[in-house]
């Protein structure tokens, strides 16, 4: 039973709060369309001021209010179990403990500190250390460079930056760290960019992640023979890329020769909670600090990273910021202690052990897939598994490959890397869509390029990853990797039958992950730039929409938002059984078609706007003609319509009809007399296209018939030796065994009769059908 009524409100409180705020994520928002209310409009200070359902539904309406329709799906919260309503707790927990007197808060202070950092020394097997907490996990490395320089500079305290001027200290990182960690140093440090040394890794021997050792060594030799002090290394057990861990142990005897300071960071850090740890990885118990970010590692919201560090001399931790004296500072580490105590022992070993099968799940699989290229550092126990997809040669393809790459080697590097970085950045954003749970994500190597990573430690804890969901990315991975092949087979294809195509214009875009971007070409007839391009717009546009009404497929769209060619057609993925030809073919007629009716358009327009004048010129020149025919005395109002009484006027009314086929003007005379308007002859039928061909039940347009060539049905096969039969003139080949046939000079003679009447019909049926045509231009033309 608690005693303090305040805590008991408060943990009730909290988790109403929660509950509220969990119970509207759950639910579907109604209306579709975002309305903007007062209550969204900033305003004053109520005077009277609100409850706490009030205040939690405007922070609801504040998390979630701003989603847009299509992007709420891919939006997800991290997972806040019952061990991250302890952490949020601890905030809630400590501004209340602020307020007490100050012994009593400095023996709770000093009691959770000391449980926590023992707890934490414990767990990671790091003997006599201490522990400093923090927000930003740069933050614990920048305090022990200050902790470094106080202790390798003794009048720093008294005399600042001008101990500096006679040895310039020098920190080391390795090129793999964290981008942009160096010059943050620096900047926080007051110190100029040539204080920070990065050590390359390595390219001969051992894992291109790892930091050069040998090569470190000379560096720190130059150092000290220029002048310079060598102050701290900064090492790593998981590289934020790949997760390779550096050869710590020869990297703590090189820091012991030169008296310098080893911290190391990485989430590999991680597995020194487990049972069975690397000999890399254990090598980091011996470093001098490292940092552990346990939120990301348990999936507990709102806690510190922890620097865990040795040092003997109390007054230097506090000059350099790593301890305090006051109590409130200390309370950063209760939200870290009441998670530890919820979740225990086992169950922080539990969660990491998890991650760490997840990883070696996934790893296991991929050994089974073609075309996957695996980079980790221990086959047998890694936590960070990267990978990407990678098109092996065969012996008679690496041969030819090898060939062309002997001439122009640097353009084929680039390139097919460039294109494997496109096609792996597609494959990493459709695994991270397709399973969501698995915390796949996209990294760039410096040299592996474009990967997918999976780092379950980082991740697994937040999104709640299951077995299940590792399963279910290789699943994913499978149906897209014959896409990817298929694709990457077909670019070269469609970029040569787009080359032979006439009026088509194959872009060469390497960022595009598709089979490839073509441009309709527009005929300009000496038309100025920019009508040219309008134009050339809106043939490729209107392509584009005949394109995506065909019942394919394939994926046809203008290409990316940002950093596309302009007026372009883009094809996604495809597959094997896609023809290209027959692609190729079809853009190629449907743009012929657009520009066409295009041209007709406008020709029709010129058309009709001189008919227009001429029609005006002629009607005026009628009226005319019209007047000097009636007279002038039948245009005065009163005395016409009198004369007209007496005397009508006979005047055949005339008119002008235009012929749209013709483009000309005619008269209407023809109408008036016989009183009947002559109907158009219907305009002959649509002739389909060529590329139209037979296809089989249920199979779309682009696709290649995957039967082999020899399976023939009963029917077809028929009618394929009758077309042989046909197209063959030659008589069939005899055995010895068979009588021959008579052959012409045996033939009897036809009567001369005969043929003289098949001759006479011919000529007849030849004169009726030329008859017939004549008959039929001179109706077509009196009709016009």
């Amino acid at each position: 039973k608690m005693v303090d009524p305040t805590l008991a409100e408060m943990g009730k409180n909290l988790n109403e709060a929660m509950k509220m705020l969990e119970d509207n994520q759950r639910k579907v928002e109604e209306e579709n369309e975002k309305k903007y209310v007062r209550k969204d409009i900033p305003g004053p200070l109520q005077g009277s001021g609100q409850d706490m359902v009030s205040i939690l539904q405007l922070v609801q309406n504040l998390m979630h209010g701003e989603e847009e329709e299509e992007t709420s799906q891919a939006y997800r919260l991290q997972n806040v179990g019952e061990q991250g309503h302890m952490a949020l707790l601890g905030h809630s927990l400590a501004a209340y403990i602020s307020v007490l007197d100050r012994e009593r808060l400095r023996k709770l202070t000093t009691r959770i500190l000391s449980d926590t950092t023992l707890w934490l020394c414990r767990l990671f097997r790091y003997e006599n250390g201490s522990a400093y907490y923090h927000e930003d996990d740069r933050e614990g490395l920048l305090k022990i460079c200050r902790l470094v320089i106080h202790t390798r500079y003794e009048d720093y305290t008294v005399e600042g930056f001008n101990v500096l001027y006679t040895k310039q200290p020098v920190m080391y990182i390795s090129s793999a760290a964290r981008t942009g960690l160096g010059q943050t140093l620096c900047n926080q440090l007051g110190l100029p960019l040539s204080c920070m040394c990065r050590v390359p890794c390595n390219t001969m021997f051992g894992s291109q992640h790892q930091m050069d050792v040998a090569l470190l060594d000379r560096l720190i030799k130059d150092d000290v023979e220029s002048g310079k002090l060598p102050l701290l290394l900064v090492a790593n057990a998981g590289t934020p890329g790949a997760g390779h861990t550096d050869k710590l142990g020869r990297l703590k005897e090189l820091c012991e020769q030169y008296n310098m300071w080893l911290h190391v960071e990485g989430v590999n850090l991680a597995t020194l909670a487990l049972g069975y740890v690397s000999s890399s990885v254990l090598a980091a118990t011996k470093c001098d600090s490292m940092t552990l970010t346990l939120g990301s590692w348990l999936g507990l919201p709102a806690v510190p990273a922890v620097t865990l560090y040795r040092h003997e001399d109390p007054s230097l931790s506090l000059a350099a910021g790593l301890t305090s004296s006051q109590p409130v500072e200390k309370l950063r580490a209760l939200p870290l202690w009441l998670s530890l105590q919820y979740l225990g022992h086992d169950g922080i070993v539990e969660r990491i052990k998890h991650a760490s099968q997840l990883s070696q799940r996934l790893l296991e699989n991929l050994k089974n897939l073609d075309f996957i290229k695996t980079s980790v550092e221990d086959e047998l126990s890694s936590p960070v598994v990267v990978f990407k997809f990678f098109r092996e040669y065969s012996n008679r393809d690496q041969t030819s490959h090898a060939a062309q790459a002997s001439t122009i080697q640097h353009p084929i590097i680039s390139n097919e890397r460039h294109i494997y970085d496109t096609f792996n950045q597609w494959l990493g954003e459709q695994l991270a869509q397709l399973v969501p749970a698995s915390g796949a994500d996209v990294v760039e190597l410096e040299d592996e390029g474009t990967c997918v990573r999976f780092s379950p430690l980082m991740t697994s804890a937040v999104l709640g990853t299951e077995i299940q969901d590792v399963d279910q990315l290789v699943d994913c991975l499978k149906m897209k990797i014959p896409v990817l092949t298929s694709t990457l087979q077909l670019r070269e294809e469609f970029e040569q039958e787009v080359r032979r195509t006439v009026g088509l214009l194959y872009i060469e875009d390497l960022s595009w992950p598709g089979l490839g971007v073509v441009r309709y070409n527009y005929r300009s007839d000496g038309k100025n730039d920019d009508k040219q391009e309008k134009e050339l717009e809106k043939i490729n546009t209107e392509l584009l929409k005949k394109l995506n009404e065909l019942e394919s497929d394939l994926t046809f769209s203008l290409g990316p938002e940002f950093g596309g060619q302009k007026n372009c057609v883009y094809i996604g993925m495809v597959t094997e059984d896609l023809d290209v030809s027959e692609l190729v073919e079809t853009i190629a007629a449907t743009g012929r078609e657009i520009e066409e009716n295009s041209r007709l358009l406008e020709n029709m327009t010129e058309v009709v706007r001189k008919g227009i004048q001429e029609a005006q010129l002629q009607l005026q020149k009628a009226n005319e003609e019209r007047l000097l025919e009636e007279g002038l005395l039948r245009q005065i109002p009163v005395v016409g319509s009198v004369l007209n009484w007496f005397s009508p006027f006979q005047a055949s009314p005339k008119g002008r009809t235009f012929n749209l086929t013709a483009g000309s003007l005619e008269s209407t005379e023809s109408t008036y007399v016989s009183k009947a308007q002559g109907t158009g002859t219907t305009p002959p039928p649509t002739p389909t296209s060529s590329l139209a061909k037979q296809r089989l039940p249920g199979q779309k347009i682009f696709k290649r018939s995957l039967r082999s060539s020899d399976a023939f049905s009963e029917t077809s096969s028929v009618s394929h030796c009758d077309d042989l039969e046909k197209m063959d003139p030659r008589p069939p080949t005899l055995t010895p065994g068979q009588e021959q046939a008579p052959s012409e000079t045996e033939k009897p003679e036809e009567p001369k009769e005969a043929a003289q009447a098949t001759k006479t019909d011919t000529e007849d049926v030849q004169s009726d059908k030329s008859s017939r045509d004549c008959t039929k231009v001179e109706e077509q033309e009196s009709q016009r």
